[in-house]
């Protein structure tokens, strides 16, 4: 994969004054991530969704060892198929099959000008591919906004989910409920225009790693900023934003209760997500993304779900330990 992004004090250093170094430049890809390597072949499923044609990229990764078993892992939403890098290799190791795609909108897929966002749309999507794929029965794995559609293609297929794990989902309250004043799409939008691998580096820092950063992080700073930061940029910022609108208007956490499919929570303690949190009253703020409680409501109202927590680690479990995670991940998928 890609590997040329520099430690985050190089990039984040502008020193001024005679002798200084220049700051460095952006990164700049195209508004597919063109210029930007995956660590696996990717191919692309091109089909037609809302009278256009689009395309959706995917990672098909063979098992070592088949054990009969697919894993779709869908990602979030800062996020791509490329940084379930090390859940890939592990899972394909321990057996299975695995598959794991850009959604539209996203990453190396399509950016439509006009496109009506919403969580069963994108699990039509993925259902779709994996009809084309063969692939009847997988192990669903979703984090943050993957989480979410993860648990949508549950409700929508149950029979054709093997097991459901929900990695530091978002979408476990309901933001506007608790108070989240409206966010409109032009405020969403001219958040995203401002994206820089800056912004993405402080957030990644205080919400994914707990407050630990490491330079091991930068190639995935470096994806979404220069995804931001290229040509075609208002394209990715507008459906950025149509992505965030979806996100807060269609919490599913009142249907987890009807969820049918064994489930597994991977939850990170020290996680706080809540998408538009920095708009909140500030009364409000302390009071959102709680997930010590909000993994433990889940478990309880998703009907035979088992929890496994992470005391350390915050929205992104799988990318700060992802040994450990490994481990809990193919631990719980083989207790079926």
């Amino acid at each position: 994969m890609l590997r040329t992004a520099l430690p985050a004090l190089l990039v984040a250093l502008a020193l001024t004054g005679p002798g200084a170094a220049e700051p460095l430049p952006q990164p700049a890809y195209g508004p597919e991530l063109e210029g930007f390597a995956y660590p696996f072949p990717v191919e692309r499923y091109t089909f037609t969704s809302q009278r256009q044609p689009l395309q959706m990229a995917y990672l098909d990764v063979p098992a070592a060892t088949p054990n009969g078993r697919t894993a779709v892992l869908l990602h979030g939403k800062n996020f791509c198929a490329a940084t379930w890098e090390s859940q890939i290799r592990a899972l394909s190791a321990a057996g299975y099959r695995v598959i794991a795609p850009d959604q539209i909108g996203f990453c190396k897929s399509s950016k439509p000008a006009a496109y009506q966002f919403s969580f069963r749309q994108l699990a039509e999507n993925t259902h779709a591919l994996l009809d084309k794929l063969g692939v009847e029965r997988p192990v669903l794995v979703g984090h943050s906004t993957g989480g979410m559609l993860a648990a949508h293609y549950a409700l929508l297929y149950p029979k054709a989910v093997e097991q459901l794990v929900l990695v530091n989902p978002v979408g476990l309250e309901d933001w506007s409920a608790k108070g989240l004043p409206p966010i409109s799409l032009a405020q969403w939008y001219q958040r995203e225009l401002k994206t820089s691998a800056e912004s993405i580096r402080a957030y990644e820092t205080a919400t994914y790693y707990a407050g630990q950063w490491e330079p091991r992080y930068e190639p995935w700073v470096t994806m979404l900023a220069g995804l931001n930061n290229g040509p075609g940029k208002e394209a990715v910022a507008w459906d950025s934003a149509l992505v965030y609108d979806m996100i807060v208007t269609e919490p599913v956490v009142y249907r987890f209760p009807q969820i049918a499919v064994p489930t597994l929570l991977l939850i990170g303690q020290k996680d706080n997500t809540a998408i538009g949190k920095d708009l909140a009253p500030a009364e409000l703020r302390p009071k959102l993304g709680n997930y010590p409680e909000l993994g433990k409501e889940a478990a309880k109202a998703i009907p035979g779900a088992r929890l496994v927590e992470f005391p350390e680690l915050g929205h992104a479990p799988q990318m700060s330990d992802p040994d450990g995670f490994n481990r809990a991940l193919i631990e719980g998928i083989a207790a079926r």
